[in-house]
């Protein structure tokens, strides 16, 4: 059967995260959208591999997914059928033929995450849906500082939450990276994977180095401990994203 890559974005706050549930559990993006491939199969069951499995409430920029379907269809017209038949908060942004053997999440090289957190005196409605809140002003040096313990190999059970089904715990970080810009805090790190509410945790940690509830030094000692009470509290899930997931150079100019 034809094996096909596409992009999605998707706003997570009326999804239980992207992995199927069981029945009344709740509604996912791998319900939706398998739902729609479906259709597209007379109704028997397409299997839809993610880059990244995006909990409840997370959202997508670019989320990546492989599937089998059993008919050949040009990209375009896969596109636009499934976003005809998808609600209005997921959406393919672009499909293609995948090669054999390609996988959404085993194939991918890195994941690219953004966090964006307003730490100013009143959360505005509108952005509620996108941004997370913890009010109270952030030094910037400092969680600059706390963002570059993350550099490099570590084994990051300290920010890992129960629930996650993985063999370790050690994982590269190749990017991580703090702004502040007015009273929002930018957070952008790039792994080669994440464990459950790991990036989430990681913002709790550069939070409470922002505020001095604990210095660099404690929370690179937290981080050592391997040892989750050790660990300040994540922040809320609204204010993630998936942005991008990146592929081998020569897999990755096969896919555009």
């Amino acid at each position: 059967m034809p094996l096909y890559r596409a992009t999605l974005a998707y706003d997570g706050s009326g999804f239980r995260g992207w992995q199927l549930q069981r029945a009344g559990a709740g509604r996912t993006v791998q319900a939706v959208l398998e739902s729609a491939l479906a259709r597209l199969a007379d109704g028997g069951r397409v299997a839809v591999a993610a880059a990244g499995r995006t909990d409840t409430g997370v959202h997508a920029l670019g989320q990546v997914v492989s599937f089998e379907l059993p008919r050949d269809m040009e990209p375009s017209a896969l596109s636009a059928a499934l976003n005809g038949m998808l609600p209005d908060d997921v959406r393919v942004l672009a499909a293609c033929r995948a090669p054999t053997g390609f996988h959404a999440r085993r194939s991918a090289v890195s994941k690219t995450y953004r966090y964006v957190l307003d730490c100013g005196d009143i959360r505005l409605p509108q952005r509620r849906r996108f941004v997370g809140f913890i009010p109270g002003a952030l030094d910037e040096v400092a969680v600059r500082e706390a963002a570059a313990l993350f550099l490099g190999r570590h084994d990051f059970a300290s920010l890992a939450s129960a629930g996650g089904r993985t063999k370790t715990t050690v994982r590269t970080v190749s990017r991580s990276e703090a702004v502040l810009d007015g009273s929002d805090l930018v957070y952008e790190v790039e792994a080669d994977g994440f464990l459950r509410r790991m990036v989430r945790s990681m913002v709790g940690g550069l939070v409470a180095v922002g505020r001095g509830a604990l210095g660099v030094e404690a929370l690179a000692r937290a981080l050592e401990a391997r040892d989750r009470r050790a660990w300040p509290a994540p922040a809320p899930a609204c204010g993630l994203t998936l942005v991008s997931v990146r592929y081998p150079p020569g897999l990755d100019a096969v896919l555009r």
